[in-house]
Parts: structure tokens; C-alpha cells; sequence
């Protein structure tokens, strides 16, 4: 009898350095029989390719799945943490469970699977690439929908990444429940809106810690 096929399954995250907004995290079982060509890290894609090649990934996978950790969670446990936790969240909710996972960067995941880190491996390994698609794709389409939640932070044109346009937001608005407390201009943008709040209680001349 033949050894069976081991299954292996590609992760990776989107919005791990953003401001606002929940880490989102995919994992991709791709289909050997079936293999899908212009895979590569979503950052090197335009966004029609990526919605593109979305279609294709969720149509020709065997599984796939998304995870998400959410401000409040990523202030607990930190954003380290927090993908990790994510990227572990998608792998268990796939329906064609892995006997590996394939994870981006340099740390491996918690829980009962083995995991594998591996450096650019949006790059290089196509499941990866394909969850870097996915996350990428969904966490944008995310945004878009809180920027009419929370109106006025422009979360649809900077997907909650530390832009200029953004960070004068935080300056003018202060932070959202979608901020991320624990990161440092949010916290000083924060502590602006204190000052502004209550005079005469914060030293202007204090720095922000």
C-alpha cells in the first residue's frame, strides 16, 4: 500500500504593523493535482492581481481558513503573540487538517501541529504565498468596511498603517475602539487628547512615556 500523501499547509498574516485593526491571519492547503501559477507575496501585487488570484486560491484549494486577533487581544498578549495565536486559529479552522504548516518569518506556531518557520517564504513556498493572498485581500476588504464604522480615520485608503494622514487623524480625533492602545502613537495620541481634556493636569513640557 502506498505511503499517503502528507498534507501541508501555508500561513502567513497581514496587519501586524498597522495601528488599527485586527491581525489577520490565513492558512492555504493547496491542491497538488490542481496547481496555481503567480503565486508570490501579496505585497509584490497589484490589487486586481490579488483579487484575481483570491478567486482562484478559494475555488482550487483543498482548505482554507482565516484567523484574526483584535485590539483588544493584541494589548493583552502582545502583536507577537497575537499572529501567532491568529495564524493558529486559521490552521484549526481549516477542514482538511495538516500534518505540517508552513509558517512565514521565524517562529514556529503554538498548538498540537508541527510547524516549520521559513524566512520570505511568501515568496518561496506557494501555500504561504497564498495565504499571504488571502489575508492580505480580506484584511483590506476588513478596513474598508470599519472606515464607515468609524468614520473620518480614512481606514479604507491606509488599511490602519502608520501614514501621515493617519497619524493626524489620531492627533485631531484621538483613538477609535479599533486603535491599538499598546502602540506607541497611539498612546501618545492618547495622552494628547488627556492634555487637551484636562488642563493644568498633564506638563506640556512633560515627554510622553
Amino acid at each position: 500500500m502506498a505511503a499517503r500523501e502528507q498534507v501541508l499547509s501555508g500561513v502567513d498574516e497581514a496587519g501586524r504593523g498597522c495601528l488599527a485593526g485586527p491581525v489577520v491571519a490565513a492558512a492555504v492547503v493547496l491542491s497538488q493535482e490542481n496547481p496555481l501559477s503567480g503565486l508570490t507575496d501579496s505585497k509584490r501585487l497589484t490589487p486586481a492581481q490579488r483579487e484575481d488570484l483570491e478567486y482562484r486560491i478559494k475555488t482550487q484549494a483543498r482548505s482554507w481558513a482565516i484567523g484574526l486577533a483584535w485590539p483588544r487581544e493584541i494589548e493583552r498578549i502582545n502583536i507577537l503573540q497575537a499572529s501567532l495565536w491568529a495564524m493558529q486559529r486559521s490552521v484549526r479552522f481549516l477542514w482538511c487538517q495538516p500534518d505540517k504548516v508552513l509558517v512565514d518569518g521565524t517562529h514556529r506556531l503554538p498548538g498540537p501541529v508541527p510547524s516549520e518557520s521559513v524566512k520570505q517564504g511568501d515568496r518561496t513556498v506557494p501555500a504561504i504565498s497564498a495565504a499571504s493572498i488571502l489575508a492580505k485581500t480580506f484584511r483590506d476588504r476588513l478596513m474598508a468596511k470599519l472606515d464607515k464604522k468609524y468614520a473620518g480615520y480614512g481606514f479604507g485608503r491606509h488599511k490602519g498603517y502608520g501614514t501621515a494622514e493617519h497619524l493626524d487623524c489620531l492627533r485631531r480625533l484621538g483613538p477609535c475602539p479599533m486603535h491599538r492602545q499598546s502602540f506607541r502613537p497611539v498612546k501618545e495620541a492618547c495622552s494628547q487628547e488627556a492634555r487637551q481634556c484636562l488642563p493644568g493636569i498633564y506638563d506640556a513640557d512633560e515627554p510622553v512615556r
